[in-house]
Order: structure tokens, then C-alpha cells, then sequence
């Protein structure tokens, strides 16, 4: 288990410093840079003012020391400035953190929740009337943009409601707390709990074919311990494998979501520092993501370990 721990570790680091790599060279790539776009707008036309900004921005230095100096800001708790809000980044970045998350948390919670226990109904139901119309519900929910499912809530709480349930201040109470995060929560989890239902039924229903399957039924077990604790805790691998990637999606993918519904998250913050290549906000931005993307997927090969034996002591 611990030579398992050790690699997964490994591996992670590898990830993460291959990402910083084509974070920043990418960003680097894209036409245009912050001191073109502040030349621009403050309507300048002396160059040497625009080398004073791109010197001050330190954009005149080579591509390695740049890269050198973002890393070792990284390691040190230092993101730098942005070049936009002339604030700390960390003072601009870890107010918008814990919205997102509450937000992606909630999302796969709801996904989680609805589409696990849906799969097993339809897969245990198999060709029956529910389980027709779960399939045809779910290939829907996959189907529908979360923007137009957004703007739709939208007109849903205004028509029968009256109320408008998008993010203006830090909500003061649990209910307005619900109302503030959970309708979007829920929005933007639909499309996972469809993904996640049809892939438990897929799961469930290639398990319960299984010779096991048959053996815990001949034994006498009832219906409920042999779906549940028999075929579905190992029917569960492929579905903890989407639900880890669903949750990396909802962190950094929310931002339809979070514009439709006016929350001021980090995906949504993210898209503007983009427009204004600000780029020590926009590298911290996405490493940022893309940790909690690398950070998932080790809980996820964790699980693994933890749900299948197999994994655990073979390692």
C-alpha cells in the first residue's frame, strides 16, 4: 500500500510540474500581452513608456527567469501582483475559493446522491416502465446546455416565486444560503447525475451477470444484500472513476453557471483575467485548478484502493 501511496505521489508532482510548464508557455504563445493591452487603453503612443511598463511588468526577461521566479513565488507563498487590480493575487483569488467549492461541492453531492441510487433502481428494474423513463430522462438531462437550464430556473423562480435566485451579497441566512448556492448546485449537477446514473446501471447490470452474483442468490441472501452489498461495491470502480472527473469538471467548469446565476467564483474570475492577460492572476488561476484536478484523481485512486482489494494488496 505505501509503494502505491509513494507512486501515486510521484506521479502527481510529474503532473503538476509538466502543467506549470505549459501553463506558462502557453499564456506566452497567445497574441497580445498586459503591457499592449495597458498601452491601449490609457491611449499612449510613446514606446518608451511602453518598454518603462513592459520593464516594470518584467516581461524584457528571458522566458526562464520568468518561469524560475513564478515557481519559486509558488513555492513560497508569493503569487505576486495583478497587473490589472494592482492588488495581491492571493487578496483577489482566496475570497472566490470557498464560493466555488461550496458550489462544486454541492453539485456533486446532488449528482452523486440522485444518479448513484437512480442506476441501481434502473439496472435492478431493467426493461421495465422505470426504467425507460429513467433512460430517457437521463439522455435528456445530458442533453440540455447548463446555460439555457440556468436561464430557464431563472424564469421558473420568477414566474411561479418571485424571487430571483442569483448571487448579489454573502447570504445572511440558511435559507437564502440554499436558495443561493443550491438551485445552481443543482442546475449545473444535473448533467452529472444523468452521466453518473447510466454509468451505474451499465456497471450494475454487466455485474449481476457475474457466476458471484448467482452464487450469493443460491445461498439464500436477499434481494437487497446481494444488490447492494455484493454487486454494487463492485460495480462502483467506473463510477468513482466519473465522479472524480466530474468533480475536477465542476471546479474549473462553472463558469456558465457562475456568470448565468452572477456568483463571483473563481471560474468566472478566471475568464476575466484571461480577457485582461493578466498573467501572474491568470497561471496562478488555472495551477491552481489543475492542483485540485491532480488532488482528486490521487483521492480517487485512494478509493480505489480502499474499495478493491485487488488494488491494495497487490500493490
Amino acid at each position: 500500500m505505501l509503494s502505491y501511496l509513494l507512486r501515486r505521489l510521484g506521479l502527481m508532482v510529474l503532473t503538476l510540474f509538466g502543467v506549470s510548464i505549459a501553463i506558462f508557455l502557453l499564456l506566452r504563445i497567445v497574441p497580445g500581452n498586459i503591457a499592449d493591452i495597458l498601452f491601449d487603453s490609457a491611449g499612449m503612443i510613446d514606446p518608451a513608456e511602453k518598454q518603462k511598463i513592459v520593464a516594470e511588468l518584467g516581461l524584457d526577461q528571458p522566458l526562464v527567469v520568468q518561469y524560475a521566479q513564478w515557481v519559486n513565488g509558488l513555492l513560497h507563498g508569493d503569487l505576486g501582483y495583478s497587473y490589472v487590480s494592482e492588488k495581491p493575487v492571493l487578496d483577489e483569488v482566496l475570497p472566490r475559493i470557498p464560493i466555488t467549492a461550496r458550489l462544486a461541492a454541492l453539485a456533486i453531492m446532488f449528482a452523486v446522491c440522485t444518479g448513484v441510487p437512480i442506476g441501481v433502481i434502473s439496472a435492478v428494474r431493467q426493461n421495465s416502465g422505470i426504467d425507460y423513463g429513467l433512460r430517457v430522462f437521463s439522455l435528456a438531462a445530458l442533453s440540455l446546455p447548463s446555460f439555457w437550464l440556468g436561464l430557464l430556473v431563472l424564469m421558473a423562480f420568477v414566474n411561479w416565486a418571485g424571487l430571483l435566485p442569483i448571487y448579489d451579497k454573502a447570504p445572511q441566512t440558511w435559507g437564502m444560503a440554499i436558495l443561493m448556492y443550491g438551485v445552481p448546485a443543482a442546475t449545473v449537477g444535473l448533467r452529472s447525475s444523468a452521466l453518473i446514473m447510466r454509468l451505474t446501471r451499465s456497471s450494475m447490470l454487466e455485474v449481476m451477470r457475474m457466476d458471484y452474483i448467482r452464487t450469493a442468490r443460491s445461498k439464500g441472501l436477499s434481494e437487497p444484500a446481494v444488490t447492494f452489498i455484493h454487486a454494487l461495491r463492485n460495480a462502483l470502480l467506473p463510477v468513482i472513476t466519473t465522479i472524480g472527473i466530474e468533480t475536477a469538471f465542476l471546479f474549473g467548469g462553472l463558469v456558465v453557471t457562475e456568470t448565468v446565476f452572477n456568483i463571483p467564483g473563481v471560474a468566472r474570475f478566471l475568464v476575466e483575467a484571461i480577457r485582461w492577460r493578466d498573467y501572474p492572476m491568470v497561471q496562478n488561476l488555472v495551477m491552481f485548478i489543475a492542483t485540485v484536478v491532480v488532488i482528486v484523481n490521487l483521492i480517487v485512486d485512494l478509493t480505489y484502493a480502499f474499495v478493491d482489494p485487488r488494488i491494495r494488496l497487490g500493490s
